[in-house]
């Protein structure tokens, strides 16, 4: 290996390094509470080498925000390459989101984070974290028009608005604020009820009407889809909760 290369790597890696770093005081605190000169400590570098590498703290808290999006749009291309019906591959998606949630809450807090208005459009990495998601919806939208074509999902439903409709949905049930969820379990049911009770709230809109091609939800579980069985009429669930 050449000097050139070997400058390379060691720039590289050192960048990798001061990034495990952020990451660490960002998942462990909130985003105003982490300074530039936490991180460069906790690198052990110099804080001036710190800005060779990235503009500011905003940019370097993207560039953590994008490792989640990677992360989740490799579960989604990951559903998409299975051998399933469309509408299944939907379902599959949803329960990614869902297992993203569970494995990787910290990126998913960055992520719902870094959604809001306070960061600057300029940031560089922003380009790439809307890119990242938006490749995710159209994973999504692909499912849905697989569907479409394999007669699993209904014709006259348009796959971009039913793409959007979905990944706004997940959205907004994985960032669901503490206070809807005490209200829940008020009322005798786990979270985690509630998050699986929306597949089988949303996959009969999108199936299609009797027919060869309808599947029901418990069918799914061949696929690799798994939603626990409703409590009886009258019962609220406490204990039981879906399996993922």
């Amino acid at each position: 290996m050449g000097i050139k290369d070997r400058r390379q790597r060691e720039k590289e890696q050192r960048k990798t390094e001061i990034v495990d770093a952020a990451e660490r005081l960002f998942f462990s605190r909130r985003y105003e509470e982490v300074t530039m000169d936490e991180i460069a400590r906790e690198v052990e570098l110099n804080k001036a080498t710190i800005y060779l590498y990235f503009k500011n703290k905003e940019t370097l808290f993207a560039t953590i925000v994008l490792r989640g999006v990677e992360i989740l749009k490799q579960k989604y291309t990951e559903c998409m390459e299975k051998q399933a019906p469309g509408i299944v591959k939907v379902a599959l998606m949803g329960q990614a989101y869902y297992r993203f949630s569970q494995e990787h809450p910290d990126y998913l807090r960055l992520i719902h984070f870094y959604g809001s208005e306070r960061f600057s459009r300029e940031n560089p990495y922003t380009a790439e974290i809307g890119k990242g998601y938006g490749t995710c919806r159209r994973i999504l939208r692909d499912a849905v028009q697989e569907g479409i074509d394999d007669g699993t999902i209904r014709p006259d439903l348009d796959p971009f608005l039913t793409s959007m409709y979905l990944m706004v949905s997940f959205m907004g049930i994985l960032s669901m604020e503490d206070r809807w969820k005490l209200v829940i379990e008020a009322e005798g049911f786990s979270y985690e009820r509630f998050a699986g009770e929306f597949f089988r709230f949303i996959i009969p809109a999108l199936s299609p009407g009797e027919g060869s091609h309808r599947m029901d939800v418990r069918d799914f579980a061949a696929f690799g889809f798994h939603l626990s069985e409703p409590p009886a009429p009258g019962e609220r669930e406490t204990t039981k909760s879906v399996h993922y």
